[in-house]
C-alpha cells in the first residue's frame, strides 16, 4: 500500500514538473518572439521621426529651429545657435554627409549638426550678396559655404528675403548680418564714392538688370567697410544661385585654398561653370543638377573650338549668361568693387591670379520657374527693342520675351530644348501674329546678328568668341 502511494506521488510530481517546464518554455518562446518585434517597432518609430525632421521644409525653420528663449513655438536650436560669437569654423570631413540624389533637400538642418568655433583660424572669409530669394534658396546656399569655411555673410535683402519670416530665421544665425533696402540706405548710398564715378554712371536710371547691377556695386562698396570692421581677410561677392567649388584644395576647403595664395596676390578669380539641366522638373538645383559646362579657361583650346557647335547647340554664345567668373579680394585699404564680378583698388592695379581648378558653379535657369521669375520682377515690354534697355545679355532678353508672351507649354518646350535656346520663330510669332512658327526650340535665337553676338556684354564680359576660319 505505501509503495502504491509513493508511485502515485512520484507520477504527480513528474506531471507537475512537465507542465511547469512546458509553461516556462512557452513563455520563453513568446518572450523571444516579442522582443525582436518590439525592437523592430521601436526602430521604425525612431526612423520615421528622424525622417520627418530630415524632410522638413526650410520655410518652417523659423518655428522648428528657433533660438533658445525666443518667442517662437518650438524652442529648438538652429544649427550654429550654440554660440553667438562671430568666429570662423573648423571643418572636418565628418561634418558633411553624402549628398546623393534624393527627394529631400540636399542640405538638411539637423539639430545636432555642429561646426566647431575657433577664433584663431585663418583666413577669415566673408561673402556678400544682394538677394530677394526665399529661405528655400538662401539656407542651403549659406550652409554649404559655411562648411567650405566662410565665416560671415553680409546679406542685402529685399522682397522675400526681407519678409518677417525669413528675417527672423536669418538674423538668428551667428555670422549673418542683414541690411535692408530702405529709403535711408538709398540716401546713404547716393552719397557714396562710386555713385559719383563715371564708370558706374552709364548704368544709372535703367530698369531690371541694370538697376540690379548698380545695387550690387553699391552694396559691395558698403560690404567692404563692414568686412574691414569685422576683421575679415577675404571678401567674395556671390549670388544665391552660385556655389564656390574649391577644387584642388586639401579637404575641399575654401579656407585652405585661400590660405595657399601667395601674400603678394590681391585678387583671385574663380572661372564659372554653367549648369546644364537635363530635366524640366528640377526643384532642388543644388541637389539635382550635376552636369556643368566648363569654362573656356579650364578647357584645352582645341577642345573648346573643336566642340563649340556641339556644346552650344545652335546658341551663338558658349554660355547662356555670363562667362567671366567671380573673384575674391583681400580686404585692404582703398579696395573698391569693379562691377559684380571683380574688385579693384584706388591706389594700385591689383595683382590678380586665376585658379586653374577651383571654380564657381552657376545654377542658371535651373528651374522652370526661373523663366517666369525675371518677368515678374521686371516691368519692361516684351519687345526686342525694349528688352535691350532692361537686360545686358541676349539670353536674359530672350527668356524675358518668352516668359511674357508664350504659353506654359511653349515655355516648357524652350526649357527642354538644350536649356532653352529659344526659337526665333516662336518670338517672331509672338511679336508678329501673322507669321507661322517654322522652327523648333532647338534653333538659334535670332535677336542679334552673328557679329553682334560676339560683342562683350559690359558687364559681365563674355568668354572668347568662336574663331571663324577665313
Amino acid at each position: 500500500m505505501p509503495s502504491h502511494h509513493n508511485n502515485h506521488l512520484t507520477a504527480s510530481l513528474r506531471s507537475s514538473t512537465t507542465i511547469s517546464t512546458q509553461s516556462f518554455t512557452s513563455r520563453l518562446i513568446l518572450l523571444l518572439t516579442l522582443l525582436p518585434l518590439s525592437l523592430a517597432a521601436l526602430a521604425f518609430i525612431l526612423q520615421w521621426k528622424g525622417n520627418s525632421d530630415f524632410m522638413m521644409d526650410p520655410i518652417t525653420a523659423n518655428s522648428r529651429w528657433a533660438p533658445q528663449g525666443s518667442h517662437i513655438q518650438n524652442h529648438e536650436i538652429f544649427p550654429g545657435m550654440e554660440s553667438s560669437v562671430l568666429s570662423p569654423k573648423a571643418h572636418k570631413s565628418s561634418d558633411c554627409s553624402s549628398l546623393g540624389r534624393s527627394g529631400a533637400p540636399s542640405f538638411p538642418y539637423f539639430r545636432d549638426w555642429k561646426i566647431d568655433f575657433q577664433d584663431d583660424l585663418r583666413p577669415k572669409i566673408c561673402i556678400t550678396t544682394s538677394t530677394s530669394a526665399d529661405l528655400v534658396q538662401i539656407l542651403p546656399w549659406m550652409f554649404y559655404h559655411k562648411v567650405m569655411g566662410v565665416m560671415t555673410f553680409f546679406l542685402f535683402v529685399e522682397g522675400k528675403a526681407a519678409s518677417p519670416k525669413a528675417s527672423n530665421v536669418l538674423e538668428s544665425i551667428p555670422g549673418v548680418k542683414l541690411i535692408y533696402r530702405t529709403k535711408e540706405l538709398e540716401e546713404q548710398q547716393a552719397k557714396s564714392r562710386i555713385w559719383n564715378e563715371t564708370w558706374l554712371s552709364n548704368f544709372f536710371y535703367k530698369p531690371c538688370n541694370y538697376e540690379l547691377f548698380v545695387k550690387q556695386s553699391l552694396n559691395m562698396e558698403m560690404a567692404i567697410v563692414m568686412a574691414r570692421d569685422a576683421g575679415m581677410d577675404w571678401i567674395l561677392h556671390l549670388d544665391t544661385d552660385e556655389l564656390i567649388h574649391p577644387a584642388g584644395a586639401r579637404e575641399y576647403s575654401l579656407r585652405q585654398l585661400l590660405l595657399d595664395v601667395p601674400g603678394n596676390v590681391d585678387m583671385v578669380v574663380f572661372p564659372n561653370y554653367e549648369s546644364s539641366v537635363e530635366r524640366d522638373d528640377i526643384e532642388d538645383p543644388f541637389g539635382e543638377v550635376s552636369m556643368f559646362k566648363r569654362n573656356y579657361d579650364h578647357l584645352p583650346k582645341d577642345t573648346y573650338f573643336g566642340m563649340y557647335k556641339e556644346s552650344t547647340r545652335g546658341n551663338q554664345n558658349y554660355f547662356l549668361t555670363y562667362g567671366n567668373g567671380k573673384s575674391a579680394a583681400r580686404v585692404q585699404d582703398h579696395l573698391r568693387p569693379n562691377g559684380a564680378h571683380r574688385w579693384h583698388n584706388y591706389m594700385k592695379t591689383p595683382n590678380e591670379v586665376k585658379f586653374e581648378e577651383a571654380a564657381v558653379l552657376h545654377y542658371t535657369y535651373s528651374k522652370f520657374s526661373d523663366l517666369t521669375s525675371r518677368r515678374d520682377r521686371c516691368g519692361c515690354k516684351p519687345t526686342k527693342e525694349d528688352v535691350k534697355r532692361c537686360f545686358m545679355l541676349d539670353f536674359d532678353r530672350s527668356a524675358f520675351i518668352i516668359a511674357s508672351t508664350a504659353t506654359e507649354k511653349e515655355m516648357l518646350n524652350c526649357s527642354n530644348s538644350s536649356r532653352a535656346v529659344v526659337s526665333e520663330s516662336m518670338l517672331s510669332r509672338k511679336t508678329n501674329k501673322s507669321r507661322e512658327n517654322q522652327a523648333t526650340a532647338r534653333k538659334v535665337l535670332g535677336l542679334e546678328t552673328a557679329a553682334a553676338s560676339h560683342e562683350a556684354a559690359v558687364p559681365p564680359l563674355s568668354p572668347p568668341g568662336l574663331l571663324v576660319e577665313a
